[in-house]
């Protein structure tokens, strides 16, 4: 079963949905109660199988190469 994520119309509250096919047109908006949501497009994360130079990793606030490289905040720009 897939997550998607829907934003409300009516209330603008963004929330996260696990949704079986049967239950698509019962969905409800969790903070007002309406029907009137959008589903937005959601981002996803990959993993490399090979590991990058380190000349090409992020960099942590600390001066080194980031240890946990796109799993760190700092490194979003």
């Amino acid at each position: 079963m897939p997550i998607y994520e829907y934003k409300c119309q009516d209330c603008g509250t963004k929330f996260e949905k696990l949704v079986r096919r049967s239950e698509g047109a019962e969905l409800v908006c969790p903070s007002c109660g309406q029907k009137h949501l959008e589903q937005e497009l959601s981002t996803f994360a990959a993993h490399s199988a090979a590991p990058s130079p380190a000349s090409e990793a992020p960099m942590c606030p600390s001066g080194g190469p980031c240890p946990t490289p796109g799993m760190c905040a700092m490194n979003f720009n």
